[in-house]
């Protein structure tokens, strides 16, 4: 005796529904945004540039006016006047100088010895690794103020006070940079090439070369800007082993503007505004070849 069971139909429409729709969302559809993400995008744009537009204006106007209530809300007419005037008493024409000599010495030197460092200790083996990168780590948690007067006293001993390389060389390596390239080259960097590359004869030196650094180019780019606009922006280190008047670098030359009994607010944000635009410029040249190298490098990842 047999017995049959009755089944309910499927329904038709549900089923190829769902799959072309978790086809086109695995195939890369383009997804379109809706008023709500226009609306929270526009709002941190205004809050990104809001600083920088308020600067701009404030150099624009005189201190009697940003004293008063309520603050200017749009450009007056001492822009011109002020930039001049912050340009030639702070001498930011030597600042912007040495500023970019010891910013772009120091990123140069510090994402090509955290490449280095980063491939070693990521694809290398070798006896005390461990401990050496928790070591470079545990750098990372001491604060810098710490280690100011045991360095303030080592450059008063090799006679570099108020001279370029009192802020060069403490800038020349960093521990971030040595744990981060190390952290992409985990990823980015599979062992197979660097075996590939021994095979063929290939050195230490020549694999570093012509794979790490190849393969490194996107998170180089990234640390490069990082570390350019950290030192451009450093402020305290400078501002105790360089005067204004020898070699100052920009943060310690805005230092001395609008000093007095009333400080003129509008020649300092002038200075300020001087201070930042090559900053501006950097980032629109080269801001496409790191955002580039951001994303190809979450790509390889």
């Amino acid at each position: 005796m047999t017995t049959t069971t009755l089944t309910e139909p499927e329904t038709p429409t549900a089923g190829p529904r769902r799959t072309r729709r978790s086809k086109s969302a695995r195939a890369g559809g383009h997804l379109h945004a809706g008023p709500i993400t226009y609306v929270i995008l526009a709002l941190f744009t205004f809050g990104s540039l809001f600083p920088l537009v308020w600067t701009a204006i404030a150099a624009s106007r005189n201190n009697n006016r940003l004293a008063q209530t309520p603050p200017p809300l749009w450009f007056g007419s001492n822009l011109m006047h002020n930039l001049q005037v912050a340009w030639s008493e702070a001498n930011l024409s030597k600042a912007l100088l040495n500023t970019t000599i010891v910013a772009g010495i120091s990123a140069a030197t510090v994402v090509f010895l955290s490449t280095i460092a980063g491939f070693a200790f990521a694809k290398l083996r070798f006896r005390g690794r461990g401990a050496l990168m928790l070591i470079v780590v545990g750098t990372m948690m001491v604060p810098p103020q710490l280690s100011i007067i045991p360095l303030y006293m080592m450059v008063a001993k090799l006679n570099w006070t108020d001279q370029l390389q009192a802020v060069i060389f403490p800038s020349l390596v960093s521990a971030f940079g040595v744990f981060f390239m190390r952290q992409y080259l985990l990823q980015a960097l599979p062992d197979e090439i660097i075996e590939a590359a021994r095979v063929d004869g290939a050195s230490s030196w020549r694999v570093v070369w012509h794979v790490v650094f190849p393969a490194a180019r996107p998170a180089m780019a990234v640390l490069g800007m990082l570390m350019f606009v950290q030192t451009w922006n450093d402020f305290l280190w400078p501002f105790l082993v360089l005067t204004q008047t020898g070699n100052p670098t920009v943060q310690v030359a805005l230092a001395g503007l609008g000093r007095g009994y009333t400080p003129d607010q509008s020649l300092i944000m002038a200075g300020a505004l001087l201070g930042t635009l090559p900053l501006l410029l950097v980032f629109a040249i080269f801001g496409k070849q790191i955002v580039g190298g951001i994303m190809q490098g979450a790509v390889k990842g």
